[in-house]
C-alpha cells in the first residue's frame, strides 16, 4: 500500500503543472455600428482574409455630406455677420449720444451670433464624426465574420463584423491559486519543447467559474497555426 501511495504522489506531482489551452489570436474585436443607416457596401470578398487598409463596411452618408457642406457655408455667413455686428457695436459704443439700451441691444446681437457660431462648429464636428463612423476601414486585421450585407439597415449597436489580430498568439490557462508562486520561476515547455515564453500576465482575482484558480496568460510570437491545442508544462 505504501508503494502504491508513493507512486500516486509521484504521478500527481509530475502532472500537477501540465495544462492544455487553445492557441488564440492575441486580440479579437466585435465591431458594432455607432450610427444608424443603410449598408451601401459590404466587402464579403475579404471575409476569411487579412485586411490591407481595406474598406470593410460603408453606411450611406450622402445626406450627412450634403448637410456638412451646407453647415460649412452657414458658418462662413455667420462669421461675416459677426464681423459686421462687432464693428457696429464698436462704433455705437463710441457715440455718446446713443443710449445704453441701444448699446446693449447691439451687444446682444453679437452675443447671439457668437452663440450661433459655437453651435454650428459643434454641428460640423458632429457631422464629420458621423461620416467617419460610416466608413469602416481595417488596417491589417484578419476579417473573421461579416454580419451584414448590402441593403441592410442597421441601428447603433448592430454587429457589423468581427476581426482578429494575428500578429501574436495567446494561451490562457487556469492555475490553482496555491500553485501560482510555484510556476512563476519555472521554464515553460510547449508540446514537450522548452520555449523562451514567459508568463505575460496573472489575473490575481479568480472568476465566477474557476473560483479556486487564477487565469494565467502566455503570449506567443510568430504563430504559424492558430486554434490548435497546445500542451503547456512548467518545469
Amino acid at each position: 500500500m505504501k508503494i502504491i501511495w508513493i507512486c500516486l504522489l509521484t504521478i500527481s506531482s509530475i502532472f500537477a503543472n501540465e495544462y492544455y489551452a487553445k492557441l488564440e489570436p492575441i486580440d479579437s474585436f466585435q465591431v458594432k455600428s455607432a450610427v444608424a443607416g443603410k449598408i451601401i457596401y459590404s466587402n464579403s470578398k475579404i471575409e476569411g482574409l487579412q485586411a490591407n487598409n481595406s474598406t470593410i463596411i460603408e453606411i450611406d452618408s450622402l445626406v450627412n455630406k450634403v448637410e456638412l457642406e451646407q453647415s460649412k457655408n452657414k458658418l462662413k455667413f455667420i462669421d461675416e455677420m459677426l464681423e459686421i455686428e462687432k464693428n457696429n457695436y464698436k462704433r455705437l459704443n463710441q457715440v455718446t449720444s446713443k443710449s445704453e439700451f441701444e448699446k446693449d441691444t447691439q451687444k446682444l446681437k453679437v452675443i447671439n451670433l457668437e452663440s450661433s457660431k459655437a453651435d454650428m462648429i459643434i454641428k460640423i464636428e458632429t457631422l464629420k464624426d458621423s461620416i467617419s463612423n460610416k466608413k469602416l476601414v481595417e488596417k491589417s486585421n484578419y476579417i473573421f465574420n461579416i454580419a451584414v450585407k448590402d441593403g441592410d439597415y442597421v441601428s447603433p449597436g448592430t454587429l457589423l463584423y468581427e476581426s482578429k489580430d494575428l500578429s501574436k498568439g495567446k494561451l490562457e490557462i487556469f492555475v490553482p491559486i496555491a500553485q501560482i508562486d510555484e510556476i512563476k520561476n519555472k521554464n515553460i515547455f510547449l508540446d514537450g519543447v522548452k520555449s523562451n515564453v514567459k508568463i505575460s500576465k496573472i489575473y490575481d482575482v479568480a472568476d465566477a467559474t474557476n473560483i479556486s484558480a487564477y487565469k494565467v496568460e502566455l503570449i506567443i510570437e510568430d504563430v504559424k497555426v492558430f486554434s490548435r491545442l497546445v500542451k503547456i508544462e512548467f518545469k
